[in-house]
């Protein structure tokens, strides 16, 4: 085989250190954003804020002024009589017998005597009020404070552990029966020890179903409660009928007119079928906003969050020690952070400005919500901004991930804004969130004695020019949690 030479021109798409930082910082959360911007205040000596910069300057003021004062002090003071030395000098050795405290004042509080109490006096307060309870911690806690006996002891947190975030005991007694591994604990012993815990807090927890669970709730209401013999009535025995909002069945099983069945069913209503998410699993999720949308003169202005982005600045002092043409280490060590702050800054700089044009163009598509709410609301898609910024749509996607805007409706994440179309007859298009609004809209003036079904609801939009078939009324229904028509049925 003869060998050639052959020239050849191509074009490839080379990920360079700059633009893979920049499209990182591109996708970063707010808090995460912070949190990437003190790890590299912290790493990268030539990176400071802007505050920092102001304060290491009025400290230097401070500290001119307060020496030139001094000296004026002593030079004025030559005559005056001289302070007690032994009050302002400190000794080279402590007596062995005396402690620190014995001699100076310390402004430390006092340490208490137990390692325990010293570890958490020094353990951070926020911390300690943020942190949040579960439900199983709640439980234990209760039955901790319970007189049990051994074994009852562990039956109580075989329980314990078997009840789920809802509040309800998953499984059987058998399966506690051995999970306690006790082959003389009864069958007897175990109901025992459960009815004890469904005492606990919060009413109708470790039931089995949810009509144990109301009836639960229902028993440890005062007697002197209006309608409670009747409501426990019908939930004991009249369960299936109450399901199925079968009214007319329930008046005549009970005896009751219309009047006295809306009293007992606002006593149910008000009992909690989900015991357990009264109690806080989870911690509590700031949302901090990255752009503020405010009306001014007429018109929606877009600003950026000042307070998401501190101002960084390269520190002039350690920027002025490199030398030029020296290739040493400590040189060359500051050349290179010099170099990363300010690819950071230019990369920072760049988030913004992609940010806050991302989210003017929004806010010029979705004018007509600021106006007059969801109902207004335009069908808009990724690639609709892409080509109105001239970006990539895989851009516009890190844009709008985890972002959000505060606006005078609320704060909304960025994705909030996009949604699917459904065809009008007209031939325009209508959006998914103003369709869902328009459903919510129905279901709230309907009559609670014949709600819409979802077939009426899609008549109804059809007579607005909205064509959506009844199984996508549905879905959109049940997106919101409203529950079927059946379910909705109420007394007038």
């Amino acid at each position: 085989m003869k060998q050639t030479l052959q020239l050849r021109l191509g074009q490839h798409l080379t990920m360079t250190p700059q633009l893979q930082q920049a499209i990182r910082l591109l996708q970063l959360s707010t808090l995460d954003l912070q949190q990437e911007i003190q790890e590299a205040l912290e790493s990268n000596l030539m990176l400071e804020t802007e505050e920092d910069a102001a304060g290491k300057k009025q400290a230097t003021d401070d500290i001119v002024a307060e020496t030139a004062h001094t000296e004026k002090q002593v030079d004025a003071g030559s005559n005056e009589k001289e302070v007690d030395s032994e009050q302002n000098t400190m000794p080279d050795e402590l007596p062995v017998d005396s402690g620190w405290d014995d001699i100076y004042d310390s402004t430390l509080p006092p340490s208490s005597g137990s390692s325990q109490q010293k570890e958490s006096s020094n353990t951070d307060y926020l911390t300690q009020c943020s942190s949040s309870q579960t439900l199983h911690d709640h439980l234990i806690w209760q039955m901790q404070l319970t007189p049990f006996s051994d074994t009852d002891h562990v039956i109580a947190a075989t329980i314990i552990d078997s009840i789920n975030n809802d509040g309800y005991l998953t499984g059987n007694l058998d399966d506690i029966i051995t999970a306690v591994g006790g082959e003389d604990v009864e069958l007897d012993e175990v109901e025992a020890v459960l009815h004890r815990v469904q005492r606990f807090d919060p009413p109708g927890v470790a039931a089995r179903d949810p009509r144990e669970c109301l009836l639960l709730q229902l028993s440890q209401l005062n007697d002197s409660t209006p309608w409670l013999c009747e409501a426990t009535d019908l939930i004991e025995n009249h369960f299936e009928l109450l399901a199925r909002q079968d009214h007319n069945q329930i008046k005549r099983s009970l005896k009751l007119d219309d009047e006295q069945l809306k009293q007992i069913n606002h006593l149910i209503r008000s009992l909690n079928p989900h015991p357990g998410t009264s109690i806080a699993d989870n911690e509590p999720r700031y949302v901090v906003p990255d752009v503020f949308v405010s009306r001014r003169n007429g018109s929606w202005r877009v600003e950026l969050n000042p307070s998401t982005t501190p101002k960084l600045r390269v520190n002039s002092e350690y920027a002025n020690l490199i030398k030029r043409a020296d290739q040493s280490d400590d040189n060359t060590y500051l050349k290179n952070h010099l170099q990363e702050a300010r690819w950071f800054i230019k990369s920072l700089v760049s988030r913004n400005e992609t940010l806050l044009k991302v989210a003017t163009k929004i806010v010029e598509f979705q004018h007509g919500f600021f106006d007059y709410g969801e109902e207004a609301m335009r069908p808009l898609v990724l690639r609709d901004i892409a080509e109105a910024v001239e970006m990539h749509e895989s851009t516009i996607s890190r844009v709008t991930t985890h972002k959000y805007m505060h606006t005078p409706r609320g704060t909304l994440e960025f994705k909030y804004f996009f949604s699917s179309h459904v065809g009008t007859t007209g031939g325009g298009e209508c959006s998914a969130t103003a369709i869902r609004a328009l459903i919510k809209k129905l279901v709230i003036a309907e009559k609670p004695n014949k709600p819409l079904s979802d077939n009426k609801i899609a008549g109804i939009l059809g007579e607005q020019g909205i064509n959506i078939a009844r199984r996508t009324v549905a879905k959109y229904r049940e997106a919101m949690a409203i529950p079927p028509s059946n379910e909705r049925k109420r007394l007038a």
